[in-house]
């Protein structure tokens, strides 16, 4: 037996205003001016698609909007096909998801919506998703959706994909993360995942830093909202600048049962907990601890400049670590599309050539990377089969996607936190390739880009500074040259 609807009937013209409207998966049937003025000159083209009940009421079951349009355009009559279908809930709704999908496109809130009325109805995930044609995830993301109050609210107000109304559920009861989340999918959605990513991370952060404090005050540390500068005479003093009474270097356990021990706990970007800890900077020495000296030098504080600098560099590389996550997913994506990139074949070559260094450390590495992108499990022995090569065995015309796998995998591999510190020729191409393949750059690594090509004509207006006859500089810099005149070759030519 098939699960397939179908239906016969009749066709009959019908007053409007005679028939009686279903409750629709579509919250609402937008009729505007321009639609009744069509309907006014032309008619109802498409037959309605209804039900007659036992009492002999015709049910729309599929043309809403049309029926509307028509009553408000003052039709007499409307074709209206007039099926022997039964009434159960369940078989209306699908119906009404793939006329509305043929007719005009649902949102996603529609879909959602829907979705969770067919579970109300008792129907399976996977029973909805052989109905309705679509995959087992999107419906029970839909079903999630319209089960939330936050992601129901944001589909339905701001328009928002499944997907980004997914996100939002992860972050209910925390306003200002899904209000940011909202913001973006509204105004700059290429960079949602992005912005999404940085929430996920900074919350990983955040409940370890909890995590941290909760153990620190349990064993009777205050926890300090603040890290003290102690070289401007802070009220604490860290245990790195103490001895004790027998000249060894201050650990935490030495400090156990001094009164008002204290810690600050924050995290690096790779959400690594680091907890400092402080001795009251008037009562050290009578705890028995001495001050190490520094080289006999005074450490200095950091300048205004530098604690920017500072700053930035921290954001930055949480930033760097967030967009990591969100670009590999991108580059296993790419590489199971269907169809590759125009230009797929000569970027592996580049990678055999020009990015031969990362393709032999990729390899040395087994290519592990490359296995993830596939959801293949190397395995962490150097000498765990490779199974990509399965891949291509079986389907050979998959040859190109694994070869594009193993290069992106072997520069990829290479990147990290450095990369948008000090980018080089190799690593700007990198980023301008995958850009150039849809991958929305975020802002850290648009940096390797921008800075590379900074670099590059600051170095090549100092060759021509030096390479000018003597007295011939002051004109150069006369001139405002910045580089741009020199050929393309030449800047291809320059060392990194």
């Amino acid at each position: 037996m098939t699960d397939t609807i179908t239906a016969t009937g009749t066709l009959e013209h019908i007053d409007p205003q005679a028939l009686i409207l279903e409750a629709n998966v579509r919250p609402s049937a937008p009729v505007d001016k321009e639609f009744v003025a069509t309907i006014k000159q032309f008619g109802v083209l498409m037959p309605v698609l209804a039900r007659r009940d036992p009492q002999g009421n015709v049910l729309v079951r599929a043309g809403q909007r049309r029926t509307l349009g028509a009553r408000e355009a003052g039709i007499a009559t409307i074709p209206v096909y007039i099926t022997n279908a039964d009434d159960k809930t369940a078989e209306r709704i699908i119906e009404q998801i793939v006329e509305n999908d043929q007719r005009k496109e649902l949102t996603d809130g529609d879909r959602a919506a829907a979705y969770q009325q067919l579970a109300f109805e008792g129907l399976s995930v996977a029973t909805i998703a052989m109905r309705v044609g679509v995959k087992r995830d999107i419906v029970q993301a839909g079903i999630n959706v319209a089960e939330n109050a936050t992601a129901a609210s944001a589909i339905s107000t701001h328009d928002l994909t499944l997907d980004q109304a997914a996100v939002l559920i992860e972050f209910e009861g925390d306003n200002t993360i899904v209000n940011s989340l909202i913001e973006v999918a509204t105004s700059d959605p290429a960079k949602f995942e992005h912005a999404a990513q940085r929430a996920r991370d900074e919350r990983t952060r955040a409940l370890a830093v909890a995590a941290a404090t909760d153990k620190a005050e349990g064993r009777g540390f205050r926890v300090l909202k603040r890290r003290p500068v102690t070289w401007q005479a802070d009220e604490h003093t860290s245990i790195d600048e103490l001895a004790t009474a027998d000249g060894e270097r201050a650990t935490a356990s030495d400090i156990e049962a001094v009164e008002g021990r204290a810690v600050y706990v924050d995290t690096d970007w790779d959400v690594t907990v680091r907890v400092s800890y402080y001795v009251p900077t008037d009562g050290f020495k009578a705890a028995g601890f001495k001050k190490l000296a520094s080289n006999g030098t005074v450490r200095q504080p950091m300048s205004e400049d530098e604690k920017a600098e500072r700053k930035t560099l921290i954001a930055n590389n949480k930033a760097w670590k967030s967009a990591e996550t969100v670009r590999r997913a991108w580059l296993a994506g790419l590489v199971n599309r269907k169809t590759l990139p125009k230009d797929a074949t000569r970027f592996i070559a580049r990678g055999m050539t020009e990015f031969a260094a990362d393709l032999a450390r990729g390899l040395q590495n087994g290519n592990k990377l490359a296995h993830e992108f596939f959801d293949l499990d190397r395995g962490d022995s150097y000498f765990a089969p490779d199974k990509l090569a399965g891949i291509v065995e079986a389907t050979p015309t998959k040859a190109n996607h694994v070869s594009l796998a193993v290069v992106l995998s072997a520069i990829e591999g290479g990147t990290s936190v450095q990369t948008w510190r000090s980018p080089d020729r190799d690593s700007a191409a990198y980023f301008t390739q995958i850009g150039a393949w849809g991958y929305p750059l975020s802002e850290v690594e648009q940096i390797v880009i921008d800075k590379h090509a900074e670099l590059q004509h600051a170095r090549a207006a100092q060759r021509v500074a030096d390479e000018a006859p003597s007295g011939a500089n002051d004109e150069v810099e006369d001139a405002g040259f910045d580089g741009d005149d020199l050929p393309a070759e030449d800047f291809d030519s320059l060392d990194e």
